[in-house]
């Protein structure tokens, strides 16, 4: 017996006509999707101009993240906090901070606390005012 998957009704219908236009199966239409879904966007030259790779070594774990440039927010790309969006880089320190050691006041400077991931060693402090 193959896995299934419940959906609503429309959701049902919407696949199946899906499936009838494009020749194909209903599952090979789920599959698409998800495919799609799974697969990251390319990011665009600009993009990757305006963000920095940096992360951070706080009590034995490392959290990588993405510094953007124009916005100043930081995106978490790795461990539990991965997904997660910070206006600031002070707003993620913090939040790196609560979540391995919520005992402690998490009040950090997040220019001071986030290492530029390009070997360099350096701190996000460095390109602060940098274009």
């Amino acid at each position: 017996m193959s896995p299934t998957i419940e959906v609503d009704e429309q959701t049902y219908r919407s696949i199946e006509f899906a499936a009838s236009v494009g020749g194909t199966t209903a599952g090979e239409v789920v599959a698409r999707l998800v495919k799609s879904a799974s697969v990251p966007a390319a990011a665009s030259k600009e993009d990757e101009e305006r963000k920095v790779g940096v992360y951070v070594d706080y009590e034995g774990h490392r959290t990588r993240g993405n510094y953007d440039r124009d916005t100043k927010r930081i995106d978490i790309t790795s461990g539990p906090l991965a997904g997660q969006s910070f206006k600031t880089p002070t707003g993620a320190a913090r939040a790196v901070v609560t979540h391995y050691k919520p005992g402690v006041n998490p009040n950090r400077n997040g220019w001071s606390f986030w290492v530029l991931d390009d070997g360099s060693g350096g701190l996000l402090q460095t390109i602060r005012h940098s274009p």
